[in-house]
């Protein structure tokens, strides 16, 4: 033995050459290394005399099994509903879910993710709020526990994103919609929280202009996550304004389709694209309720079966290989046009 005395893991790692997490691999359970491996590591346990704490390993191992899952609101049915897939993903995996709410808050976001990190969890699947994000402090948790994102993505942070390609989607829809009657204008907040809805409007107005297109934007004001009464109140002013050149209305989301239309039914106005329609609505997401409105909501699908299978097998990757990442990786899913009545 050399005599040198290493004082913990991440000197033992150092000093032995060997990555930090190969070595907690190891030290969890040493036939998960390659034998290569593990023989340079028993080796560096000779020359540098370190013996683990027996005990921080032990909870550690435990504390492997937990899996953070944190979502804006789970009051939004489809945060709901991509929790409720990803939570029995990992719960098939061997894993415990470990499920909070945001609450729409950039406070409680970042306390969510404090109390995760005070248990260690092995890993964490963030659908981030976005915009309102503390974005600093959303990356330093995810420098210190795997962390993948899921639905809005912030730039940079976590080992991989995955999400609804949001140009395409909305091409799909405009297409559609321009192909069976008027163009439609876009119906927006004027100040989204999420950051998709950044790139929904940027994909609507570059879909319009490739079909030769004018775009016209319709913002309206609202803050927070409330989308079908801000779609509803707002709603009930644009049409009655009536101020719009076309009778086709193509909302941000969902949600938002949901408010204007009641607003639209309140106004006295038909929506759909048979004899005696005022008005066509569409929409994104494919949100829970949309089927079950009246009429039924035109919309694009998020493929959200597909974000949730794809967070889980990365975050699971992740937790077994015990390595990061060499680059974050971003994936975005293509949506599919649902046609119903509304449009």
């Amino acid at each position: 033995m050399s005599g040198s005395k290493i004082k913990n893991m991440e000197d033992f790692a150092a000093a032995s050459g060997i990555s930090r997490p190969t070595v907690s691999k190891y030290f969890n359970d040493p036939d998960s290394v390659r034998a290569s491996t593990r023989e340079r590591i028993e080796a560096a346990l000779e020359q540098y005399d370190y013996r683990p704490n027996i005990y921080a390993i032990n909870q550690n191992r435990r504390q492997t099994k937990n899996i953070g899952l944190v979502v804006p609101n789970m009051t939004d049915p489809f945060f709901a509903a991509i929790a409720r897939v990803i939570e029995g993903l990992i719960l098939e995996a061997g894993y415990s879910p470990l499920l909070l709410s945001s609450h729409s808050g950039p406070e409680q976001e970042i306390a969510n993710l404090d109390s995760l990190r005070a248990i260690k969890p092995a890993g964490v699947l963030l659908a981030p709020l976005g915009r309102a994000s503390d974005r600093k402090r959303v990356a330093e948790f995810a420098d210190e526990v795997p962390t993948v994102l899921f639905d809005a993505n912030l730039d940079g942070i976590g080992e991989a994103y995955f999400g609804s390609d949001n140009t395409q989607t909305v091409s799909v829809m405009v297409e559609y919609l321009c192909r069976t009657g008027e163009p439609p204008a876009f119906f927006e907040m004027k100040t989204p929280i999420n950051p998709n809805a950044f790139k929904r409007r940027d994909a609507y107005v570059a879909a319009m202009e490739r079909l030769d297109h004018e775009p016209h934007l319709i913002q309206v004001e609202g803050e927070g996550w409330d989308f079908e009464e801000i779609g509803f109140r707002e709603g009930k002013r644009v049409l009655a304004e009536r101020k719009f050149p076309t009778n086709t209305l193509l909302c941000s989301n969902d949600r938002l389709a949901i408010g204007l239309l009641s607003a639209a039914f309140e106004s006295g106005l038909r929506v759909g694209h048979g004899a005696g329609s005022a008005l066509r609505i569409a929409g994104n997401d494919d949100h829970p309720f949309s089927r079950y409105t009246c009429p039924s909501l035109t919309t694009v699908s998020q493929g959200y079966e597909a974000i949730a299978a794809s967070s889980v097998q990365t975050i699971l990757g992740l937790i077994e290989s015990g390595e990061r990442l060499p680059s974050r990786e971003d994936t975005w899913f293509e949506g599919r046009l649902i046609m119903r009545g509304s449009a």
